[in-house]
């Protein structure tokens, strides 16, 4: 308000909004918006167990395990009612204050006051005045909520030419490949194009390597996003945080330039949170991950020479190879898939959060195929001289990899094996 900019944003808040008294009083300290989540998730049939990082919620809301989830009975109605009443019970209190509309209420805290009859003793010496005093507007016109729509520039950014370029595999599944250079204000580069090739061919999109891009530079945030299967970006340089996030089929390959004098085992090439709720696909980054890489990964395949803290936190499903150390805290309430992890100097166990996990040699004949087609694919798309030297001597550096598993989906999966094999008998 201060600096006439409160008109071309939309504030929203959240945390423990449960009645309309709650978004009344959030509207009047000046939110427009008004995030909820436990509220509708007991209108689900919530019981917080807090156990939603475990796979055992007993009322399948937070489960992937099928017997659970048929316990479900949350209807969309439920949800539906919840808000309608949220809605009603703030209509009233609007009448009272005197307000008509949501807008005329914004920002408003002149109209709340202090409950002095709150006895409790850090409560009653809180002086409130500066929430509540209202901001002193530079000249009567400025806006005290928004009534500017951001022009977000989508008709200038690079996807266009993707899109422009890829169509004839876009309309006829004609293989195409185009050469780019990016700069880090070009963000999440080729999701546009993945609506395009998902709107045309559904969720399974396009054939393996229908269109390659070529990109070179400084990639701005998520690279990837969201990339449909059948589009693959190969792209030399670095790369700022969320690659791959959502990936959905797509394929990132990222390495340093030709040129680059640096060993990329040692260096970071790509930023933080990468592969955020990716569902599947493949990445492969020839130098280190910064922190959160793989964070709730439920699908998809990545390969990477070292990354920071927290990584493989809430992971669901898919592979994870690291080809170095894994920074503090790794696999964190990590409740699926599989990590493999080159481990020569013995770190690993002292930087595991061994919650949900158990760290294991690799040693079974199908994960030690998976495992080396990885690593193999890594070496051939990146360059990559760490996955070049395991390979060359891999009967021992094989006995350097500990597999992260699990402990729940292990158990699940030797139950599914176990009902399998009664089956065939």
């Amino acid at each position: 308000v201060l600096n006439d900019l409160r008109s071309r944003v939309r504030l929203q808040t959240d945390g423990q909004l449960k009645t309309g008294r709650d978004i009344v009083i959030a509207s009047l300290l000046g939110a427009e918006e008004f995030g909820f989540s436990t509220g509708p998730l007991i209108t689900m049939g919530c019981i917080m167990m807090r156990k939603c990082h475990l796979n055992t919620c007993p009322v399948g809301i937070a489960t992937q395990n099928p017997e659970l989830r048929k316990k479900f009975a949350g209807q969309p109605e439920h949800v539906v009612n919840y808000f309608f009443l949220l809605a009603e019970e703030a209509r009233e209190l609007m009448a009272e204050l005197g307000f008509r509309t949501m807008d005329e209420m914004v920002g408003r805290s002149d109209v709340l006051q202090l409950d002095e009859e709150v006895a409790h003793w850090k409560a009653k010496h809180l002086d409130l005045t500066p929430i509540l005093r209202l901001a002193e507007k530079p000249h009567p016109n400025v806006g005290t909520y928004c009534t500017m729509d951001q022009q977000h520039g989508l008709e200038i950014v690079l996807d266009n030419v993707l899109i422009s370029e890829a169509q004839p595999a876009i309309l006829k599944g004609e293989p195409v490949t185009i050469d780019v250079k990016l700069k880090n204000t070009d963000r999440t580069f080729g999701t546009m194009l993945s609506h395009e090739v998902s709107k045309a061919h559904g969720a399974d999109g396009l054939p393996d390597e229908t269109i390659h891009i070529n990109s070179k530079g400084s990639a701005g945030q998520s690279l990837g996003a969201w990339l449909a299967h059948g589009i693959t970006i190969e792209h030399e340089g670095d790369a700022n945080d969320y690659v791959g996030k959502g990936l959905s089929g797509g394929r990132i390959i990222i390495y340093p330039p030709e040129d680059s004098t640096f060993a990329p085992e040692d260096n970071i090439i790509v930023g933080n949170v990468n592969l955020y709720g990716a569902t599947q696909g493949e990445v492969y980054i020839r130098g280190q991950a910064a922190e959160r890489f793989c964070v709730r990964n439920s699908g998809a395949s990545a390969v990477v020479e070292g990354i920071g803290d927290h990584g493989c936190e809430y992971m669901t499903g898919g592979r994870a190879v690291i080809l170095g150390e894994t920074g503090r805290n790794f696999a964190a309430g990590m409740s699926g898939g599989v990590a493999y992890v080159y481990d020569p100097e013995g770190l690993l166990l002292q930087n595991s959060n061994l919650e949900t996990i158990e760290l294991e040699p690799v040693e079974e004949a199908d994960d030690i195929a998976e495992l080396k087609a990885l690593i193999d694919n890594h070496r051939k798309f990146t360059g990559s001289t760490i996955a070049r030297k395991i390979l060359d001597h891999w009967e021992s550096e094989l006995e350097s990899f500990k597999k992260v598993m699990p402990v729940d989906y292990k158990r699940a999966l030797e139950e599914m094996a176990a009902e399998e094999a009664e089956v065939v008998v």
